[in-house]
């Protein structure tokens, strides 16, 4: 079997500090440029100063576990400040929230809405459901499918509307005895759009079954444009119905890889996210997450982003994205033969080919990488997907630039290929 990335064999002596460095920086050198705010994906930026107080946080925490918050009380602090800060920001502190939302530090997103599934699954047990099942939209995280493997349940895709946002009547229509979890996104990922979750809290309360709400791209954006008067959708625990949360820390949060929050409404639901055993002869073993072993950096660093950024610097970040959001939309509704899928309310969006016979999106993604830029792909429809973030907002004037030549280069290598192919009339 072939080795697409080489491999580096194990070296019969150890290598100088220096050297080793040296040759992780050679192997660095063809990653994609972050910091030049050409990436519309994967990397959420503040700034060098920002990233700077994140490597320092990461190394001061370099060793440490965070299995053990006995041996190393400081983690836990920095644990229950991120959880209560998170819970505030999403509606916890409301009296309409009923006062007891707790939860977890995960190492993600995807952790996060896979101990999201399992405690529906844990649920589903003590209601005497055998094989429990999921409801979740087409545009609901790849991490649910995840979950319900792992955990046996069925997940039951449903089509979203039009609009592209899940769609409450389909979904109430796939609910039945079976049924534990419903799933709303705020924002989806695949379109950026925010489900309707009001509706969708009035199904769960109709058929008393649980709903997550899936923040983990908008929990450290959506109550910051709530603030700016940008947005008012409800979506967080001020509505009843919702039962669960999950809010990335290291997207909007602006820190490092990998932390994210898992949150319930009540102890009755989060105590079902705690693994704990005594059933070996180590003696009393407890885990909140997935793993045993938590590194503690990423925990440190995420403490540092919010305490370093504060309400004033998430509401400067979210604002200069939002802003470059809606100047990207405003040039990608402006070039001839493309579309934004859905309405996207914040700084999330996809769009394409308004005629797929007349412009191969694709073709776009492959000449935009041509030019140092990089946007995800994906399907139903085909689709070039832009999380813009404070880091890339200075450079959204010279993709639409880049982007409108070449649409109209891919454009015009699909007639010519169009009339070759098919000919003429004259």
């Amino acid at each position: 079997m072939g080795d697409p990335f080489g491999h580096t064999p194990l070296p019969a002596h150890g290598q100088p500090p220096a050297q080793v460095l040296d040759e992780l920086a050679r192997l660095k050198a063809d990653d994609r440029d972050w910091r030049s705010g050409r990436v519309f994906s994967l990397v959420y930026s503040a700034g060098e100063e920002h990233h700077h107080l994140l490597e320092q946080a990461l190394a001061m925490y370099a060793a440490e576990n965070g299995l053990n918050v006995l041996a190393f009380p400081s983690i836990g602090r920095l644990q229950h400040d991120l959880v209560r800060n998170t819970a505030s920001l999403l509606g916890a502190d409301d009296p309409a929230s009923g006062g007891g939302v707790e939860g977890y530090l995960t190492s993600g997103g995807s952790e996060s809405l896979v101990q999201a599934t399992k405690v529906a699954r844990d649920v589903a047990r003590e209601r005497g459901i055998a094989r429990p099942s999921v409801v979740a939209a087409t545009s609901a995280h790849a991490a649910f499918t995840k979950g319900a493997d792992y955990f046996d349940l069925e997940l039951r895709r449903v089509p979203v509307g039009p609009d592209f946002r899940a769609d409450p009547a389909a979904m109430e229509a796939a609910v039945d005895e079976s049924t534990i979890l419903l799933v709303g996104s705020a924002p989806a990922y695949p379109t950026g759009v925010v489900d309707p979750i009001e509706e969708l809290a009035a199904v769960a309360r109709r058929h008393d079954v649980l709903l997550h709400v899936d923040a983990c791209m908008g929990g450290y954006l959506l109550p910051f444009l709530a603030r700016l008067g940008r947005f008012d959708a409800p979506f967080d625990f001020r509505v009843d119905g919702v039962t669960s949360m999950s809010a990335d820390l290291h997207k909007y949060g602006y820190a490092a890889k990998g932390v994210s929050v898992a949150l319930y409404r009540t102890h009755e639901l989060a105590r079902h996210q705690v693994f704990v055993t005594t059933d070996w002869d180590g003696g009393f073993y407890a885990s909140t997450t997935v793993a045993g072993s938590k590194p503690a950096g990423p925990i440190a660093a995420a403490w540092a982003a919010t305490m370093h950024l504060g309400l004033d610097g998430y509401l400067r970040l979210t604002a200069e994205a939002h802003d470059a959001a809606l100047a990207l939309r405003r040039g990608i509704e402006g070039i001839d033969g493309l579309v934004v899928r859905g309405d996207p309310p914040a700084t999330v969006l996809a769009f394409g080919a308004a005629d797929p016979a007349t412009l191969d999106i694709f073709a776009v993604g492959d000449a935009l990488a041509g030019r140092g830029w990089y946007l995800d792909r994906q399907s139903g429809p085909d689709s070039l997907h832009a999380t813009v973030h404070a880091g890339s907002a200075a450079s959204v004037g010279d993709l639409v630039a880049d982007l409108g030549e070449v649409v109209a280069e891919v454009g015009s290598r699909r007639a010519a290929d169009r009339s070759t192919t098919y000919g003429s009339d004259t």
